[in-house]
This record gives C-alpha cells, structure tokens and sequence, in this order.
C-alpha cells in the first residue's frame, strides 16, 4: 500500500466543513492527493459521510444519524456551523464522496463508523459500495467486527487498522481483519512499536498532526503518512 504523504482529515481539515463533498473540493484545489472521511449508515441503510452518532455537532439536525433516512439527512445544513459561507452543504452519501473523489483523482480513505450494534452492517454495506466504484481508495475502521465483514464482503480492498495507542496484540488485529496497514494516534506512539510494526513490513499512518514539524518529524522515523486538518501548511508538490 503506498500512501499520499499528507491525507486530509475529513474531507478538508480545518478548512471547510468536515465530511462534505466542500470539503473534497477544497483538499483538491490546495493539491491534496488523499483525503479521510468517516461513514455510517442512515436508517434506511444508506452510507453517508458523518463522524458523530449524533446530528446536533456538525449540522442543523437533532438526533441520532441511525433514526434518519439518507434522504432526510440531505435536506439538512452541515456546513454552517462550520462557516456561514457553507451554508446547505449537504450529508453526503458514501456515493457521491466516492465519485467526487474519482473526479477529482483524489486516494479516499474511509473509515468506518458504525453506529452502536451496527458494525457488521456497516462493514459490509460501505465494502459493496466501495468495491462497486472502484478508484483509489482504503477502508479503515478500530472496530474489528466492521474490518472482518468489510473483508468478507470485498476481499480485494485494502483495510487498515485503526487504534490509538499501538498495544501487544497489534498483530493479532492486523491478521485477524486481513489488514495491510496501521494506523494510530501521533501522540501515543512509541518508538519501539513503529520500529516492530516497520520491521513486519506494515505501513503506518498517524493522526491527527497539525503542526509541520511534527509531520516531518514522524515522516523521518519512518511513518508512511499523516492525517492533518491543516492541508494548507504544505505545498502541492509536498504532498
């Protein structure tokens, strides 16, 4: 697996509101060559691109993600709260982000959230939309109910592990989901463990790194990528 260098966290970091096809094209226009964006499912089954289980942080709904249909989630606003210059960016579906990110030649990696009790559903259901569209692209997700059905349903797909710190069983878990990479948060990682985990020929991506020193600090140890919310810290030849 060979990463972009610097992957945007949720669609456009800082910059534009999170997991919005906005976002995917304001990564694009500062010459992002990856992007990261975060997948539930809607009540009626649908993939859509949302981090929280909840509406009220990041749009201008009430409630769980899980009680509303996919078209319901369309119709709400989650780009104000980011900036009114967002104002009726829309939820979108799994869908559209993927085909924006192939029109745009962007590498996506999603992550998987499932909504509480529903990571196999959501493993599955994001694996067949994903194999379906086809592009460059990596599943990820800490829950490894979601990564197992994802590799059930779409063997071909890269899947990643995703934790915080990196524990003992690491590789247990990277077996266990079929994974071909690790990722983990940058401030929990111990050198001895990505010493070990570059030693068994997994790549290793961290999150979520907003300063360019500490990017480049971890690129010269040996991490593979960084996921940052601050895209705009870097040229596009950097990235």
């Amino acid at each position: 697996m060979i990463y972009p260098r610097i992957i945007a966290h949720r669609c456009g970091g800082a910059l534009a509101p999170e997991n919005t096809l906005a976002g995917l094209n304001l990564a694009a226009r500062l010459g992002c060559r990856g992007v990261e964006f975060d997948v539930m499912l809607a009540a009626d089954g649908v993939p859509v691109l949302i981090h929280d289980e909840t509406l009220e942080r990041t749009t201008s709904g009430q409630g769980r993600v899980a009680d509303a249909s996919s078209a319901e989630l369309a119709m709400l606003d989650a780009g104000s709260r980011h900036h009114p210059a967002f104002a009726a960016e829309p939820v979108p579906t799994l869908e559209e982000a993927l085909r924006r990110c192939t029109a745009l030649g962007l590498w996506a990696n999603v992550e998987i959230k499932p909504s509480a009790g529903q990571d196999a559903e959501t493993g599955r259901a994001v694996a067949r939309l994903a194999a379906a569209a086809g592009g460059k692209l990596l599943l990820s997700s800490f829950s490894s109910v979601a990564l197992r059905a994802a590799a059930d349903e779409a063997a071909r797909l890269p899947r990643a592990v995703l934790v915080g710190a990196i524990e003992a069983d690491w590789r247990e878990r990277i077996a266990a989901a079929e994974a071909c990479a690790l990722h983990c948060a940058a401030r929990d990682l111990a050198v001895a463990r990505l010493e070990d985990v570059r030693a068994a020929g997994f790549p290793l991506a961290c999150y979520t790194v907003n300063r360019r020193d500490d990017a480049e600090r971890l690129c010269a140890m040996g991490v593979s990528a960084v996921f940052t919310d601050r895209p705009d810290l870097w040229t596009a030849s950097e990235m």
